[in-house]
């Protein structure tokens, strides 16, 4: 909870009305006001969201919008799978014993049990679905890049990554499936890496991107820590676990380029404080992940945001030299990666210019802008859920203006902005029609401790309906793109 840098009057000093209020009736006036905020802010969200269901069905959204449950890219039916009791026990666990062990547990500790319990809800929440459908079949859907026809056609990996570019366009002879064609080969080439590794498939797949995926709340949980402190840092723990994000983590690779762009600001936030122990390689890291970020997925290039808040937020803290000294070595580490497929033949952005028109031709230049362009908002308030849609709020009172916040809240605040803006920028970009609780994964994820911002004595409220959101749509709609 924030509140205003004026400091009110001394207990018992006369006021024009009269005596003034203690400070502790100050503060529980404050406290109660903020909380009606969060919950009206939660209301308007789940307000959005059925609006988004309710217009998205008015308008027929298989013949109009494209997806079978707009606003979502999900087919409606109520079921149960064999992660049904998991789900529940590592929701009611979570629940009981995050908010306390969040505060108790050794560092080190709370980073292994946070990627742990991560895994285990997005495990169970994709075996609702059952194995193959949940897990196995995910990413060899005729979409998707373990498909083994995708993935042979990189037998001549010199070939494939040279006329890569030639087959985006739909009227391309064998031209590539939808999400490969809407990436740049980096992301591809790690389906192909992985089956070269004998890991091939789609059940190898899965299991590649749900445990890089989970890592994810590892990389913010450090960023936040290095930039502000431990305090909020470890309230946030317990959020990043447990949320309706993890549907979508599990089994989709944007799940992976979250946890790389993460780790790219993880690694830049070390070398930007001054915190890591070779600074220098800390930040070449940084920008080899980022490079590689943005040769996955193009709208990672919107990763510029964060970085930049991450910069901005160490430059304020009385580390310009650290932040001077780390620039160059980020460009230096992203050098390599923009090099190297750029001497292959892939030239990033040809194959942006090309999307752009493929993207047209398909059902992007089909749905209406009118509709996506605040349905999308509705989706990532649901991906993020509403204990993040309360906080973000927060966030923004807090980091802008800047107000008399802790370190640790004000670095949760200003990463949350961040997130945020580059779910904004997306948005207005027109790019971003449907599927979105999937592909804004890199960024929603930034959102999820901004929660750690709420009362800490509403935490396990707002847990249960982080939990509560995540269990109704995993059991009621199977996912998919």
């Amino acid at each position: 909870m924030t509140s205003s840098p004026t400091r009110p009057p001394a207990a018992g000093t006369e006021t024009a009305t009269g005596t003034a209020p203690a400070p502790g009736a100050v503060a529980e006036a404050v406290t109660a006001a903020g909380r009606r905020w969060d919950l009206l802010a939660a209301g308007l969200a789940a307000l959005a969201i059925a609006a988004a269901v309710v217009v998205g069905r008015a308008v027929n959204g298989s013949d109009v919008l494209h997806v079978r449950f707009p606003p979502l890219s999900a087919v409606w039916v109520p079921h149960y799978g064999p992660g049904t009791p998991a789900a529940l026990a590592v929701a009611a666990a979570v629940v009981a014993y995050g908010p306390p062990l969040a505060d108790r547990l050794p560092w080190r500790r709370l980073l292994l049990a946070t990627w742990g319990a991560g895994m285990a809800w997005i495990w169970s929440l994709a075996l609702v679905d059952g194995w193959r459908e949940g897990v196995a079949d995910q990413l060899t859907a005729p979409n998707e890049y373990a498909r083994p026809e995708s993935v042979a056609r990189f037998a001549d990996l010199g070939h494939a990554v040279r006329t890569f570019t030639g087959h985006i366009l739909i009227q391309t002879p064998d031209n590539w499936p939808a999400h490969i064609a809407g990436h740049p080969p980096a992301a591809i080439l790690t389906f192909v890496g992985l089956d070269r590794a004998g890991l091939g498939g789609g059940a190898w797949a899965g299991v590649f991107c749900i445990t890089v995926g989970g890592s994810a709340a590892v990389a913010v949980l450090v960023t936040l820590r290095t930039l502000g402190g431990e305090e909020r840092t470890r309230r946030a723990a317990p959020f990043l676990v447990l949320g309706p994000w993890a549907i979508w983590a599990g089994v989709s690779a944007d799940g992976y380029f979250a946890a790389v762009a993460a780790w790219a600001l993880a690694l830049l936030a070390l070398a930007a404080t001054g915190t890591a122990r070779r600074p220098a390689v800390a930040a070449a890291g940084a920008g080899l992940l980022l490079g590689w970020a943005v040769y996955l997925s193009y709208g990672l290039t919107l990763l510029v945001l964060p970085v930049a808040a991450v910069l901005g937020y160490a430059a304020r803290g009385g580390r310009r030299g650290a932040v001077l000294r780390t620039v160059p070595w980020a460009a230096l580490g992203a050098l390599p990666v923009a090099v190297a497929f750029t001497a292959a033949g892939f030239r990033w952005w040809e194959g942006y210019e090309l999307l752009h028109e493929r993207y047209y031709q398909g059902f992007g230049g089909e749905r209406p802008y009118g509709y996506w362009v605040w349905a999308n908002l509705a989706v990532a308030a649901l991906s993020a859920g509403l204990a993040a849609v309360a906080g973000t709020r927060r966030a923004v009172r807090t980091a802008w203006p800047r107000r008399s916040a802790p370190p640790s809240a004000y670095a949760v605040a200003v990463m949350a902005v961040a997130g945020l803006a580059c779910i904004v920028a997306a948005d207005l970009s027109g790019l971003s029609k449907a599927e979105t609780e999937r592909i804004w994964l890199p960024f929603t994820l930034w959102l999820l401790p901004a929660a750690a911002l709420l009362p800490a004595r509403d935490h396990r409220a707002w847990l249960t309906a982080q939990a509560a959101v995540a269990l109704v749509v995993g059991h009621l709609l199977i996912t998919s793109w």
